[in-house]
């Protein structure tokens, strides 16, 4: 299983002070050493976080470069000119603090268009969704090569209601599998809930942010924290034979 370091927020608190540091690129780096098999960066449309500026850099920095974009032209343009190896599409509304959901594919009509945009310039592209099997369907149609499943609902619930979730991703993965999607993973995962996701057998990779980014506070740096991460994942597979 793959796991995706995503270094926005490594950005976030170099723009709070306005200072130059720290520098999201040496994150990537720093995240590579500790075991990342790719890094993912949020252009959003404010720079909140990652800026256009930073893009070359944490490009040259990444093993493999997972880039979330909106639904837009612009940042149409600035992933074909950037040529990640992956654009994972996303809904984006500028008062959220956080991406809030998944994208509802049927309500968005340039969503094909951009997606064969994409892969005509052989750039991989995955869906941010919720873990609606009807979702699934209309991602199969379109063509892409994986989806993301949500799971932020999963990481903000508790007991039974948790339990539920967990089995509707489990459900989710496993069509993902039948329909030739890649299955993908991310939102709100942390040490103390990831290894119940990481342990559902068709995904293949999970992309963890704001919480390696904290941890790395406490756990002796960055490279450490996602060491850790990387292990309990791993730790999660290991009955999978």
């Amino acid at each position: 299983m793959r796991l995706g370091v995503n270094i926005d927020h490594v950005a976030t608190l170099r723009n709070a002070r306005g200072e130059p540091y720290p520098d999201p690129a040496k994150a990537a780096l720093e995240a590579v050493r500790g075991g990342a098999d790719l890094i993912t960066c949020h252009l959003r449309y404010d720079e909140r976080h990652i800026r256009q500026s930073d893009l070359a850099s944490i490009r040259a920095a990444s093993p493999v470069l997972n880039f979330e974009i909106a639904v837009e032209e612009g940042a149409l343009e600035i992933a074909l000119d950037l040529q990640p190896d992956w654009v994972c599409l996303v809904p984006e509304r500028r008062e959220e603090l956080t991406t809030e959901g998944g994208l509802n594919l049927s309500a968005v009509p340039q969503l094909e268009t951009v997606v064969r945009k994409l892969r005509e310039a052989d750039i991989k592209v995955s869906l941010f969704v919720e873990a609606d099997l009807s979702t699934l369907e209309i991602a199969s149609q379109l063509g892409v090569d994986a989806v993301e499943l949500h799971t932020g609902r999963y990481a903000n619930l508790s007991g039974e209601q948790r339990d539920a979730e967990l089995i509707r991703l489990r459900t989710a993965a496993a069509r993902c599998h039948e329909l030739g999607l890649g299955a993908h993973a991310g939102h709100g995962l942390t040490l103390d809930n990831v290894q119940d996701v990481a342990s559902i057998p068709q995904l293949e990779e999970l992309n963890i942010g704001h919480a390696i980014i904290a941890d790395a506070l406490f756990r002796g740096g960055l490279t450490q924290a996602v060491q850790d991460y990387k292990a309990s994942m791993l730790q999660a597979r290991r009955h999978l034979g």
